[in-house]
């Protein structure tokens, strides 16, 4: 039986991790820490991955559920660096600096971008707001588990903060009427303007210490820019030009602030320099260039030539720049073009973990970490190959074999509707 539930129902079939061990064998497994494994076991267990390795290496507990994935490909679950989905909203048009606003209060979880998302492997994710600003706001880290509500999908970090970085951009976008700049020069007069305040404001608030009477006003603006200034808050800067690329570099190491560079169509112009800062990269390679004057530039070989720099390379759709369903191409394009197969898989997966600080729990197939991984048809580079299956957290969030998930993988009628799904009968609360 087949039942049309509205998307304000919770659902909870299937929603918590297996308590059963679940082992995985005969699969070709690309764990990233390492070599890949021709004959392969995984094994999952609460949400984490107990063990993995060549058959024969790996005790499977007694009693695990076995599945056979024999002729199938796993490997970790897909790390997007930076996205669109969930029809996330930013900063207005009132000011061209906002990193008070946070996204965490608009993104729409029941959006069918979030599961195409999971339908092409997708498992985390940086959620963005836009670049029509020098600073949109703050952005977010979420794990694309079942979830009715944005709190279901949040990283939470080991001192209690939700996981996110700050959202900066430079060059032709933000550049419009007043208030915003004019000039590529008073962009970064603004910034630099903005990071002294919370230079002062830092100072003020040491300097009060424990006397409450003499703290500064309150100003969400400057907090979290005193986040970016102490390291706890990275920043994620759309940047496209080469002469971009090093005003980002020039500001960050004025003010001594973690960024990583995102877009960076002319990056291969100025790898070298990249490099020498020890600035990651979030790369997009699309297959269909233009769009934009200062993206005219645009190399497909970028990848393999800041590797060849020594660059750390992670990959983003900027959903739906690139359709997340489609997100593996960008790693086989850039192999064409001659990167290492090896640092492309790195950069859909464990560079990107990096870059958003979650290397520790996601990005490779490693015991303790969590069970994020994608169940494959053939080799992730293949145009043929499809994801089968997704995993987060030890759960099934995407299943290729089930109608309502194939149709949100291949499109169709009825694919895009964000107002209700179909899902076979399960419990459902209220």
């Amino acid at each position: 039986m087949r039942l049309a539930i509205p998307l304000g129902l919770l659902l909870v079939c299937g929603l918590s991790a297996q308590t059963t061990p679940v082992a995985f064998t005969g699969a070709h497994i690309i764990p990233i820490a390492g070599n890949e494994i021709s004959n392969g076991v995984l094994v999952v267990q609460n949400g984490k991955i107990v063990a993995v390795g060549a058959t024969g290496s790996v005790t499977i507990p007694a009693g695990a559920q076995r599945v056979d994935a024999t002729g199938k490909v796993i490997m970790p679950g897909i790390v997007d660096s930076h996205s669109h989905i969930g029809s996330v909203e930013g900063g207005d048009g009132s000011a061209p600096i906002q990193p008070e606003v946070r996204v965490l209060d608009a993104v729409n979880v029941r959006a069918t971008t979030m599961q195409k998302a999971r339908s092409g492997g997708v498992t985390t994710v940086n959620v963005m707001p836009g670049s029509g600003h020098l600073s949109s706001g703050q952005t977010l880290y979420l794990k694309l588990r079942p979830g009715n509500t944005i709190d279901d999908l949040l990283i939470k970090l080991p001192d209690g903060r939700i996981a996110g970085g700050l959202k900066m951009a430079n060059g032709t976008n933000p550049r419009r009427a007043a208030p915003f700049p004019g000039t590529r020069a008073k962009s970064a007069a603004l910034v630099r303007e903005q990071f002294i305040k919370a230079q002062e404001y830092k100072a003020k608030i040491a300097a009060a210490g424990t006397d409450a009477s003499k703290l500064p006003a309150r100003d969400l603006k400057l907090e979290t820019l005193v986040e970016v200034l102490d390291g706890k808050r990275v920043v994620q800067f759309h940047t496209h030009r080469h002469d971009d690329i090093l005003t980002v570099l020039r500001l960050a190491n004025e003010f001594k602030f973690r960024v990583v560079l995102h877009h960076v169509s002319d990056g291969w112009m100025v790898a070298d320099e990249i490099a020498k800062a020890k600035v990651p990269v979030s790369l997009i390679v699309v297959d269909s260039p233009g769009g934009k004057l200062e993206a005219k530039d645009m190399n497909m070989a970028s990848g393999a030539i800041l590797e060849k720099a020594g660059v750390m390379v992670g990959f983003h759709t900027d959903d739906g720049v690139t359709d997340s369903r489609l997100f593996l191409r960008e790693a086989a394009l850039s192999v064409r073009a001659g990167m290492s197969r090896e640092k492309a898989l790195y950069g859909m997966t464990m560079a990107n973990a990096r870059i958003l600080d979650l290397d520790a729990r996601v990005g490779t197939l490693e015991a303790g970490k969590d069970a994020d991984f994608l169940l494959m048809s053939g080799d992730p580079l293949s145009v043929y190959s499809h994801v089968l299956e997704t995993w987060v957290e030890g759960v099934k969030v995407f299943d290729r074999s089930d109608p309502k998930d194939h149709l949100l993988a291949v499109g169709g009628y009825g694919a895009s509707r964000n107002d209700e799904i179909y899902v076979d009968e399960c419990e459902v609360e209220r």
